[in-house]
């Protein structure tokens, strides 16, 4: 992919409650990170093609206090209130201190409340009235947030790529699976380099 004029990166759960080491949730995907390189592979790509995108988006998760908005929640999103990550204002909601130097070039996307970065938010006006035509997913949690995050694009019409070295699940097991099992049955799976022919 050499154009990247209507090409959004959608980066999904750069935040420290993840990505950090003590963050609360670090060790869910500590493992995963560290095989796949998913900080400094993403570091990578901003530092060389930033301002080759049409737009680098941030979706960060912010919870309120009490986490309110959750409604009977299972799974991770019953583990997050449990343990209280991701509340609003918190260090752990922050996104990681790597992207500060970026700026305004990343632009946040508020309201994400759950797993799709699509949900709750204005993601899908800011994509289309910009004109692009495809999406390029980095972050984590691979199996949960990139996932549904994906699949939402595709049936919204947006040319989907997962980056196998810019995301993070919960183990290199599931990362390995996804990328290589599931993802290739409705988006294209690539590394960073191979994204932008290097």
């Amino acid at each position: 992919m050499n154009d990247l004029s209507k090409t959004a990166l959608l980066l999904i759960g750069f935040q420290n409650d993840y990505f950090s080491p003590d963050g609360i949730l670090y060790q869910v995907v500590e493992e995963s990170s560290r095989v796949t390189g998913v900080v400094n592979n993403t570091l990578a790509l901003l530092d060389k093609y930033i301002d080759k995108f049409a737009l680098v988006l941030s979706t960060p998760i912010h919870f309120t206090q009490d986490y309110s908005e959750l409604k009977n929640p299972i799974g991770i999103l019953k583990v997050i209130a449990e343990v209280g990550a991701f509340k609003a204002n918190s260090y752990g909601a922050q996104g990681i201190k790597e992207f500060d130097k970026y700026g305004e070039r990343i632009v946040q996307i508020p309201g994400k409340r759950g797993l799709n970065a699509f949900t709750h938010t204005e993601l899908a006006n800011v994509l289309n009235n910009n004109g692009i035509t495809d999406i390029v997913l980095a972050g984590t949690v691979t199996s949960i947030c990139i996932d549904s995050t994906a699949r939402s694009a595709v049936e919204l019409g947006f040319n989907v790529t997962v980056l196998n070295d810019c995301t993070s699940s919960r183990t290199p097991f599931e990362q390995t699976f996804y990328c290589e099992d599931v993802f290739p049955l409705y988006a294209k799976v690539c590394s960073h380099a191979e994204l932008v022919n290097e």
